[in-house]
């Protein structure tokens, strides 16, 4: 089992910066597929960024050159800088993981961006 708690949402004026941070504990492995997902209000949840086996990076469209996502398998943990926030940036951002042996959600953690 892993357990994924995340950090570092909140409220934020648009054009400012937040980081997100995601630290496992439990099993994990270095090969797996990290990553952040957002669900805004009566929307599906979408991918925002992803990184596999620690170096392959994968960005949603609508972040891409703003968001950053990193992870260090060594301390377990998958972060996500995110620069010129945009009102439509708003969302509950989950982090999760992904190896053989599961799929694995934190609870989120609310960023919301003003205009």
């Amino acid at each position: 089992q892993v357990q994924l708690v995340e950090s570092g949402g909140g409220l934020v004026q648009a054009g400012g910066s937040l980081r997100l941070s995601c630290a496992a504990s439990g099993r994990t492995f270095s090969i797996s597929v990290r990553g952040w997902y957002r669900q805004a209000p009566g929307k599906q949840r979408e991918l925002v960024a992803t990184i596999k086996n620690g170096w392959e990076t994968n960005y949603a469209d609508s972040v891409k050159g703003r968001f950053t996502i990193s992870g260090d398998n060594a301390k377990r943990t998958v972060d996500l800088q995110m620069n010129s926030l945009k009102p439509e940036d708003t969302a509950v951002y989950y982090c999760n993981y992904r190896d053989s042996t599961g799929d694995y959600w934190g609870q989120g953690t609310q960023v919301t961006v003003s205009s």
